[in-house]
């Protein structure tokens, strides 16, 4: 399979007219796409439940419905219709139901039906609505999700008298006497996210995590966040409960009783531990794990604890990689792990018991969601790459060409002009190697020069790979007729925890001569016009747009994307202060040269390259006031400058409506400069 589609793309390559016929892949196309995720096995080994998003333009929103798809193939069928938010499907013990997160009855809570999508019933009726529901394996208990006040737990009466003395109260205003009041894009309201359990027919509901913190805490992704045991008798979670939480990346795993009970602390790392889960035959818990504390960038190393002895051993020391998702095979001998390495996520398998890792599955893409069948003889998977979103795939256990088992977005895909990623190396001044990806225009000649567009990460520990995003598509860009440059520059993740480390305290040094580095390379390609250079970049790469204005006026034009401008002001606005205080190494009176070495703010007086700058009003993470400083100071010196501002938008942009305008707002200032 994959050697078929490889020669598909190598003849798409060298025949340009094979394009001739297909549309350009640009933002109208992107947003026909049907978002395919949570790929749920049904333990007979007969479905796959899934989830899939679309975009209904017209409203504005992103509904959600689950489908099944028979293992051996076929035709998806669609189980959902009510309600525009079904997701998270997970199956009973007998694979007679699912259960589901859904908003059809006005709020969300946890609901059941058939796997023939029959006599939907409503399982919990919380005022404070639930999700995130965990089936225990003898099918009588669910865990989930609820935000409640600390004072009322799990009464629900009590719930909703706060809840309508909330929502009658005429005095709206916020009063805090700790940090982390506001994360993301929401403040933190008297209410916190616990864990509850109750029988599978949503009677006898108590809460587990009572208290004043969250549980689990938030989180971004990465493996499920609780776990019940095999027994069905506890549950391991992930919880902080450092006093500080703004200033600590220190979660821990923990146990408690089903019956209810005082959780017990099972790890000890003084970073983060997060991602329990119990081995099939209950004897073990493997988990992740960072070493370092208040470093959110450290290695994730894969662990496993014995419950007996409490045992724990690192399975992965050796392996200079971070651990993404991982599932046990069926007969508690093996871990199968997901490993990002140069731009791909690869699944690799490793005994229990430690040894060396083998790999599974590689190739040209980036895989997840892996789930076995009972007798372990066949997987599921999800796989995408920069040229195909994710699809859901069937293969043997011992790896192998998969077979796709949904097929719900080639009507779009195959009447687009999609091009596979291709790649460059270029030499930093220390003479690091910096890997990137390029997307070329369809119907690449190589006797033409096209303009250059090149897209820089966010994080700063984060990376470009061979991997489908909504956001930031580089198909969507190259449709637009340009060479796109995707570099993964020092900080990148997939390249070594030294390569990582190397951004800190160094935000715009290495980083940047890496950037330009690849850029030097990429003019040097015949088909690359040097004059025609832009650059485009959101958070960490917002900021470095930011420097590049005050450090370079080779590009031509500059899209900054809820960037940093002043690293002292973002400091003290900003909520994970973790972050600022590891990559500054203290806040700003603690080391003012630090941050007045790195922050764009100081050298206004060298911008002159025409720029966009884009913010949402509702971001916590870099506030507003950084891309209002930054448009101000671009007015001020008179560069050309557009502001576009989103008040209903976060970190970032989500509306349908709002990412159509992003897109063509992005595509008319680039054109504007460079065409």
């Amino acid at each position: 399979m994959r050697l078929l589609i490889a020669l598909v793309l190598a003849a798409f390559t060298s025949a340009p007219f094979s394009f001739a016929q297909k549309r350009p892949f640009d933002a109208a196309a992107l947003l026909r796409l049907q978002r395919i995720s949570e790929p749920a096995l049904s333990p007979d080994g007969k479905l796959v439940a899934f989830t899939v998003q679309s975009i209904d333009l017209e409203k504005n929103t992103r509904p959600k419905q689950i489908y099944v798809v028979p293992l051996e193939g076929g035709s998806p069928r669609l189980l959902t219709r009510e309600g525009t938010n079904n997701e998270r499907p997970r199956w009973s013990p007998d694979s007679k139901l699912i259960y589901f997160t859904s908003n059809r009855g006005g709020s969300s809570q946890i609901w059941a039906l058939t796997a023939e999508g029959t006599n939907p019933r409503q399982i919990t009726r919380l005022s404070t609505e639930a999700s995130g529901a965990v089936i225990s394996p003898d099918g009588t208990k669910l865990v989930f999700q609820s935000s409640v006040y600390p004072e009322c737990g799990s009464d629900d009466a009590c719930n909703r008298k706060n809840l309508d003395a909330d929502e009658k109260n005429p005095v709206k205003a916020r009063v805090y006497t700790s940090l982390l009041y506001r994360h993301w894009n929401e403040y933190q309201s008297k209410r916190r996210s616990h864990l509850l359990v109750m029988d599978s027919d949503g009677t006898n509901v108590k809460d587990l995590t009572p208290g004043a913190g969250d549980t689990p805490p938030f989180s971004l992704g990465g493996p499920e966040a609780y776990a019940i045991s095999p027994d069905s008798t506890e549950l391991a979670f992930v919880r902080n409960v450092d006093a500080q939480p703004a200033t600590s990346t220190n979660s821990d795993i923990y146990t408690v009783p089903l019956a209810g009970g005082e959780p017990k602390k099972i790890t000890l790392s003084p970073g983060g531990d997060d991602g329990p889960l119990y081995s099939p035959d209950g004897k073990y818990l493997a988990f992740r794990s960072q070493a370092r504390a208040g470093y959110e960038a450290d290695r994730f190393r894969l662990m496993v604890l014995e419950r007996a002895s409490g045992k724990t051993t690192g399975l992965t020391e050796t392996l200079d990689r971070w651990v993404e998702g991982y599932t046990w095979s069926p007969d508690s001998t093996r871990l199968f792990f997901a490993l990002e390495d140069r731009g791909r996520v690869t699944l690799q398998m490793i005994p229990a018991t430690g040894g060396g890792a083998r790999s599974i599955i590689n190739g040209a893409a980036s895989l997840g969601d892996v789930q076995f069948t009972s007798d372990g003889r066949t997987m599921i998977y999800t796989e995408h790459s920069g040229s195909r979103p994710v699809e859901i795939y069937r293969a043997t256990s011992g790896g192998g060409a998969g077979v796709a088992l949904t097929h719900l977005n080639d009507v779009v895909l195959n009447n687009s002009a999609l091009t596979p990623l291709e790649e460059l190396w270029a030499d930093s001044p220390d003479k690091a190697r910096v890997h990137s990806f390029i997307v070329k225009p369809p119907n690449f000649s190589a006797t033409r020069k096209y303009p250059v567009l090149l897209l820089i990460h966010g994080g700063p520990q984060g990376a470009w790979g061979e991997s489908w995003t909504y956001r930031w598509n580089a198909q969507v860009f190259a449709a637009a007729g340009y060479l796109v440059v995707m570099p993964n520059q020092r900080g990148s993740t997939g390249y070594g925890q030294k390569f990582i480390d190397e951004v800190s305290s160094d935000w715009g040094g290495r980083a940047y001569d890496d950037i330009m580095a690849v850029a030097d390379t990429v003019a040097a390609l015949p088909y690359a016009d040097p004059n025609r250079m832009a650059a485009a970049g959101g958070s960490y790469g917002g900021y470095m747009v930011n420097w590049l204005l005050g450090h370079t006026n080779r590009f031509k034009a500059l899209v900054s994307h809820a960037g940093v401008f002043d690293l002292a002001a973002e400091a003290r606005e900003t909520e994970e202060l973790w972050f600022p205080l590891w990559e500054f190494k203290g806040m700003p009176h603690e080391n003012p040269d630090l941050y007045k070495k790195w922050s764009p703010s100081e050298f206004v007086k060298d911008f002159k390259t025409p720029t966009l700058v884009i913010h949402g009003d509702l971001d916590y993470r870099v506030p507003v006031g950084q891309g209002v400083q930054l448009f101000t100071a671009l007015q001020m010196q008179k560069v050309p400058s557009k502001l576009l501002m989103f008040p209903d938008e976060g970190h970032w942009v989500l509306k349908p409506r709002n990412s159509e305008l992003w897109y063509k707002t992005v595509l008319d200032w680039l054109g504007e400069w460079t065409k």
